[in-house]
């Protein structure tokens, strides 16, 4: 792969993670609704090698019965953020290369 798709690929996995936090934001702003459907994110790989984030409805009841299951979108909000996290450095440090590699074309 090359390095602009590294930092692609990278750039695609902060973007899903996004989509991932703002469902689970919104199903914890939620979470007294009655009849409120969870939104839940299923991800999947782009041709060039990138991550694609799809939202769904959740048709399953949940353990307080409103539909938002308090304890799994906590676990939700905490696996994004570790997961943004990760692509946030994989992209940095492909920026970082990317001026690398310019100060050396120019000397």
């Amino acid at each position: 792969m090359s390095l602009s798709g590294v930092t692609n690929s990278a750039l695609s996995g902060m973007q899903a993670q996004v989509t991932r936090l703002s469902a689970t934001a919104n199903n914890i702003a939620n979470v007294d609704s009655s009849n409120y459907s969870r939104l839940s994110t299923q991800f999947s790989t782009t041709p060039d090698g990138g991550v694609r984030a799809d939202l769904s409805q959740s048709q399953q009841p949940s353990a307080d019965g409103e539909g938002v299951d308090i304890g799994q979108e906590m676990l939700e909000l905490t696996e994004a953020s570790l997961s943004f996290k990760a692509n946030a450095a994989v992209f940095e440090t492909g920026a970082d290369l990317w001026q690398l590699l310019a100060t050396i074309k120019r000397d």
